[in-house]
This record gives structure tokens, sequence and C-alpha cells, in this order.
């Protein structure tokens, strides 16, 4: 079996844990992300916040709406707006598909990691998500809950 080596290029920068407890994700969607240079010395930092923030299909494009990047502070002229709408770049035919399960009802578009792949490239994940009810949350919780004891338990046994 040959040994897999950790790729120095990816890095998980932001993830938003709470979008799986709060949603039921359907499918997710790899996204670039148009950025200006301040933006990715500061990702580089690992200055960023998804977890309030959401994504939208606007006037044919997609947009990352209410995302935090930390301002860079070696730029002093030339930075960059917190909570700026950062545009997100995905195929004609991803647009067109993500636009049509939007329409549906109760579906969303949330972000769930930023990272920087194994090309050096910041990418964003989305998840075409429908929001939970709140006995949906217990019981996702009551799940995990009874597989940690499970595990616990064959442990202890095993």
């Amino acid at each position: 079996m040959a040994k897999v080596k950790s790729d120095p290029n990816y890095k998980v920068i932001a993830e938003n844990r709470r979008a799986r407890f709060d949603y039921a994700i359907e499918d997710d969607i790899e996204c670039g992300l148009m950025l200006e240079g301040s933006e990715v010395k500061s990702l580089r930092l690992g200055g960023a916040n998804i977890a309030e923030s959401y994504a939208a299909v606007e006037n044919g494009e997609l947009w990352l709406v209410n995302s935090y990047i930390a301002p860079y502070k070696q730029a002093k002229t030339f930075g960059h707006e917190e909570r700026r709408r950062r545009k997100l770049l995905v195929s004609r035919k991803e647009l067109a598909n993500l636009w049509n399960q939007t329409q549906r009802k109760g579906m969303t578009l949330v972000p769930l990691v930023i990272y920087f792949n194994h090309r050096g490239m910041a990418k964003l994940k989305i998840g075409i998500a429908k929001g939970k009810k709140n006995h949906d949350k217990r019981e996702t919780a009551a799940k995990r809950d009874w597989s940690r004891q499970k595990s616990r338990l064959l442990k202890e046994n095993g």
C-alpha cells in the first residue's frame, strides 16, 4: 500500500460547523472565490469566518453574502472591506442547477468550508440544504449520542 503524503498546500481556513446541525445537506459543490490580494493574504493567516454567511443567486451570478475576512494589517492603503459581497465562480450549468434547486420550497445555499486546494487556490464548498425543524435537530443529536455510547460499549466489551 502506497503512503499518501499530506499536501502542504491543502489547508482548511474556516468551517461552518453549525451548518450540518441546522440544515439537512442534500448535495455540495465546490466554487472558486473572487478575492482581492489583501483578502488572500489574510486567508493564508487563517482570518475568516463563514458561520453567519449564506450564498445567493442574484442576476445570473452566485454571491457569498456576509462572510468575514479579517483585515490584513500590512495592506494599509489597499486593504479590503471585511464583510463585502464576494462573487463565487461556478460553471453556467452548475449555476442553473443551483438556481433551480433554490426555487424549490425550503432549499438554500449554505457555505460549509473555505480552504486552499492542492494547487493553493482558495475554494469554497457550498451545500444545497433544507432547514431542519427542532424535532429533526433533537433526533440528530440523539442518534449522535447513541452512536457515541455504542462505540464506548463496544470498546469496553471488546
